[in-house]
Formats: C-alpha cells, structure tokens, sequence
C-alpha cells in the first residue's frame, strides 16, 4: 500500500498532468511533501512557506484540515489520502 496524494489541477503541470501519486513510506504530513517533492520538484515551493503550509493552501489527511491536527507533523500511515486544495475566494454579492 501506500499514502495518495490528490494533486489539484493547478499543480499538474508539476506532476506532469498526475491527478494523484502515490509515497511509499512516510510517517507525516511534512515527509509526504518531502518525497512529493523529491518525485516532482517544484511542488513544495508552491505547497509550503517559512511559516509553513501557504495562507491558500489546505492540505486535508482524509477529511480533517491539517491545521486542526498537527500541521506539518500530524502522522500518516499506509492508505491514508492527503488531498491538496487551493483555496478559493471572491464572489460577487
């Protein structure tokens, strides 16, 4: 088995057009990133800043947001699914 990741539109031209990828081993969110990026560069760059995962970013381990977890550290394990999703604004009222 292994962690899938769900890549969003705007990040395949990164995964050359992989709407998913699967990591082999890791132990959290943060090391998943880390091989995501190792597989494709670039990604981490748009997923991450210093302070951590991008304002517009959301990184869901299975339906839970990470932020409400451990961010960056919250554990994973064989089968999970991290999916990736920009965060949308705007609107008109």
């Amino acid at each position: 088995m292994a962690i899938r990741v769900r890549i969003p539109t705007p990040l395949r031209s990164l995964t050359a057009g992989a709407e998913e990828v699967a990591i082999d081993s890791a132990t959290t969110v943060g090391a998943v990133i880390e091989q995501l990026e190792a597989k494709h560069p670039g990604v981490k760059d748009r997923l991450l800043d210093d302070k951590g995962v991008r304002k517009f970013i959301n990184v869901y381990l299975g339906d839970e947001d990470i932020r409400f977890l451990e961010g960056l550290e919250s554990a994973v394990k064989d089968g999970d699914e991290i999916s990736i999703v920009p965060a949308i604004a705007g609107g008109a009222r």
